[in-house]
């Protein structure tokens, strides 16, 4: 079964074309139809795809997996559904600027960051592949993939939960799509800094009340109060992103 997200308004004429590969397409479609992931696809920003491996299946029961060659634990992903869906969809009309890249979601990727989000927001088609089981053939990595990711240092039940993540990270980068796009600029992160604390009204609740300085209408003393903050949010969360 394929999963395909419908653009309302093409206000974009290239749009960044996203296909996510996985076992479990459900996973995906919920989180990046809501929100901000779907203003995306509404405005035009993002042509959002999400297929089913077992699509690319040959057998009458689209087996995905096998023992691992060597012996040990679990079940290995096999390389043919996967270079068939990649294929597949190299086939389609491609983006005007050349080559997808192609992403697998592994614990023993490189550690997405936002530097990475921004990177991958600037490439026209991306196609990501989801891992699962006790992983994937390592042939697929060796010649089919541009770039292996991993969302942190921990096992997930399998690479959809990650690619959601990552997919929203990077769209959320995308010209439009957020309310302001100053918003992007001043995320955790973007300056090796987290944000540093926000308020809103009431101005006083429960006797607690907010820091003067952002009262005061001077904008100059307030960026640094907030520039501030996020340092000292930093030390004190995040220490190792000031090294």
């Amino acid at each position: 079964m394929e999963i395909s997200a419908t653009v309302i308004d093409r206000r974009y004429n290239h749009p960044v074309k996203v296909d996510i590969v996985t076992l479990f397409p459900e996973i995906c479609r919920a989180p990046l139809s809501e929100s901000m992931m779907k203003r995306a696809q509404e405005c035009g920003a993002l042509e959002l795809q999400i297929h089913d491996l077992r699509r690319w299946t040959t057998d009458k029961h689209h087996v995905v997996d096998d023992a691992p060659f060597g012996g040990g634990p679990g079940m290995v992903m096999k390389a043919e559904p996967i270079f068939a869906a990649v294929e597949d969809l190299l086939t389609k009309p491609k983006a005007e600027n050349g080559k997808p890249k192609i992403v697998l979601m592994s614990p023993a990727g490189q550690r997405f960051d936002q530097n990475v989000a921004r990177d991958l927001s600037q490439e026209a088609h991306l196609i990501i592949l989801c891992g699962h089981y006790e992983g994937i053939d390592q042939r697929v990595i060796d010649h089919l993939v541009d770039l292996e990711l991993s969302i942190g240092d921990y096992v997930l039940t399998n690479g959809a939960i990650a690619a959601a993540a990552v997919v929203d990270a990077i769209v959320r980068l995308l010209p439009g799509v957020l309310g302001h796009d100053q918003s992007a600029v001043s995320d955790s992160f973007s300056d090796n800094l987290l944000e540093g604390p926000q308020y809103t009204r009431p101005a006083e609740f429960r006797d607690w009340k907010v820091p003067d300085i952002l009262l005061s209408g001077n904008h100059a003393e307030i960026a640094a109060w907030r520039k501030a903050e996020a340092l000292k949010k930093t030390k004190l969360n995040r220490p190792d992103l000031l090294l």
